[in-house]
């Protein structure tokens, strides 16, 4: 099953294919497939966070922004050969966090309800 993510003033996405700690709006749709999804977690930022943009701008991430932050499956991450052969080697899964500010439109509702219709436990 897909998710749509469409292009919003008020979404932005972070994942481990950037800088650490840099964010970007999502300025155009695109789809996530939520069968390749290992775990989900939902929160809201508690207080003011600096992050930065791609020409490395402080941008302020307020507080009551929502946060989805979707954690791969294992074939979605990359080895990492430099930890050596007595310490094995690390897979880091790939993520992708979306950022739904507070002045955003909905689509935050819309997305963790199509997510939570999935669970089956859910009481």
């Amino acid at each position: 099953m897909f998710i749509k993510i469409k292009k919003n003033s008020g979404i932005h996405m972070e994942h481990n294919g950037l800088e650490k700690q840099h964010l970007v709006p999502v300025t155009s749709n695109f789809l996530l497939n939520l069968n390749q999804v290992a775990e989900v977690s939902f929160y809201s930022i508690k207080e003011t966070k600096t992050r930065y943009d791609l020409e490395h701008h402080a941008v302020q991430v307020p507080p009551h922004t929502r946060v989805i932050h979707l954690q791969m499956s294992y074939p979605y991450g990359s080895r990492d050969e430099h930890s050596g052969v007595d310490k094995g080697v690390l897979i880091e899964r790939c993520y992708y966090k979306l950022y739904f500010m507070p002045e955003e439109t909905g689509q935050y509702d819309v997305i963790r309800g199509q997510i939570e219709a999935l669970i089956l436990n859910d009481d």
